[in-house]
């Protein structure tokens, strides 16, 4: 065999911890060049494709699609060809053998005698060494094996017995340990608690002192993921161990009525879907938002009539061949315009120096639902676009947060952001900030309506703006005329010469 290599999952983010493997691109037994996608991975911000590192043939995909794997483990191993690394020395026959770790890779040596570990950890300055697994017979004959009690005192002496009371026999050897002699028996008897302990199903908390079942701590997560009590499954691996399987047999059981259910507070039909990706990032950002920085938010409803006029010559221009001419367009253009006259809202709360920090451009958020959430990506440097180009931009930045294929890099960096709730048939609502930033517009729908329009009463396309700040940054006066600049825009378009 030639010489096998691990990838493991790389941070793809800005410090995520984990990602979800949606898609296996290859299978066990191809061949695979460098760059070539080996899987798809949704993290807390986006799903993206990992392209292989190495060149050579894929010998094992090490977990299953919708497996949460943590950033660092391995996640393929692939054969590069060449000699394989050099055999391991044979391990005592009290010992079974294991497989050597190899260099470069989580747990193996590192350059220097050094064992590398997870990423961002950096080496330790030790040989990697692992302890000899135990068989199931081995755990078996230490189980029924019986207890020495240890003594009080564990120091030596002609006055003091052994620190356990064990007698050397023809078959038991003494070891030496700082001076004291301890048979092997002894430490058969000291691991048969553990090991009696582990052919149980179920195992004793220790900080709660209540019983819990025995399962990896993957599968605790797996099963938290879906939902599901471990305490309800019954274990089929060594010992009564929860397995994997065992969570997936529970989860496709039909659930017994519970005296909740029977009692009419919960739903039969009830689903559970589990909160991760972009939803739990999501919620975690909202949660962190609207109880960190103290929300205020203004509304303004304007008469939109001549921008949506000006809108559709501007469509048939040949500048916008090919592009949608949307009344988010618009939105956007006024919004970046209305930043550049109120820095100060295009700014964020630095809580840490306690500053609060101008931005330099404006990276303009769009809030695009998608079907694992919602994403808000960002159009670097509004300010500089023609209007055909942020036109083009837009429809690209939302046509991908569709698609589920944004890229982290895009959703990062945003000072302001719109959330056009109108497209859902919605006149406005309150929007919760986005981390980072101070300011954030609701976009109502355009719909005709009465308005009174040079004295009468007519028939006129009206929206309805919402305007969330932070008031650390912003305070009355600064959103109400910030706002007001974005309504006058859209209202006469025209008024953008006299800026």
């Amino acid at each position: 065999m030639g010489r096998l290599r691990q990838f493991t999952l790389p941070d793809v983010g800005e410090g995520l911890t984990e990602g979800e493997i949606l898609s296996w691109l290859v299978a066990v037994g191809d061949t695979v060049t460098v760059n070539q996608p080996l899987c798809e991975v949704e993290t807390a911000k986006a799903a993206v494709e990992l392209p292989s590192p190495f060149a050579g043939t894929v010998t094992e995909l090490l977990h299953e699609v919708g497996t949460t794997v943590d950033v660092g483990a391995p996640i393929i191993t692939i054969d590069v060809g060449g000699d394989g690394p050099a055999p391991a020395a044979a391990p005592p026959a009290s010992a079974p053998a294991e497989e050597a770790v190899e260099a470069g890779l989580i747990g193996g040596p590192a350059p220097g005698g050094r064992t590398s570990v997870l990423v961002g950890y950096g080496p330790r300055t030790t040989e990697a060494k692992r302890r000899p697994r135990r068989s199931g017979t081995a755990v078996a004959a230490r189980a029924t094996a019986p207890q020495a009690p240890a003594e009080a005192d564990h120091g030596s002496g002609p006055d003091r017995p052994p620190l356990l009371a064990t007698a050397p026999d023809a078959t038991t050897k003494p070891v030496r340990h700082g001076g004291l002699e301890v048979g092997r028996a002894a430490e058969a008897n000291a691991a048969a608690a553990a090991a009696a302990e582990a052919a149980t199903s179920v195992a004793r908390d220790p900080g709660r002192g209540a019983l819990r079942p025995l399962a990896k701590p993957p599968v605790r997560k797996y099963a938290k993921d879906l939902g599901v009590d471990l305490a309800t499954v019954p274990g089929s691996g060594p010992g009564g161990v929860i397995t994997r399987a065992d969570v997936d047999a529970a989860l496709a059981a039909p659930a017994a009525p519970t005296p909740e259910r029977a009692s009419g507070t919960e739903s039969p039909g009830e689903t559970r879907v589990p909160i991760k990706g972009v939803r739990k990032h999501t919620a975690a950002a909202m949660v962190a938002s609207a109880f960190t920085a103290p929300h205020v938010t203004e509304f303004l409803t304007v008469d939109v009539t001549r921008m949506m006029k000006l809108r559709g010559r501007l469509a048939e221009r040949p500048e916008f061949a090919g592009l949608t001419v949307s009344p988010l367009l618009f939105v956007a253009r006024a919004v970046v315009l209305a930043a550049r006259r109120h820095p100060m809202v295009n700014s964020s709360w630095d809580d840490a120096a306690q500053e609060i920090v101008l931005k330099g451009q404006v990276n303009l958020g769009i809030a695009a639902a998608t079907p694992r959430g919602l994403v808000v990506p960002n159009v670097k440097d509004a300010a500089r676009l023609t209007l055909p180009e942020l036109a083009a931009a837009l429809t690209a930045l939302t046509s991908t947060a569709r698609e589920g294929r944004t890229a982290p890099a895009d959703m990062a960096g945003g000072t302001i952001t719109i959330t056009n709730v109108g497209v859902f048939g919605v006149d406005t609502g309150t929007p919760i900030l986005n981390p980072g930033e101070s300011a954030i517009l609701a976009f109502g729908t355009v719909r005709a309506m009465p308005w009174v329009h040079r004295g009468k009463v007519r028939p006129r396309q009206v929206t309805t703006l919402a305007l969330s700040f932070d008031h650390r940054v912003i305070d009355g006066e600064l959103g109400s005329r910030f706002l007001a600049d974005v309504g006058a825009l859209l209202h006469d378009p025209g008024n953008v010469w006299a800026w």
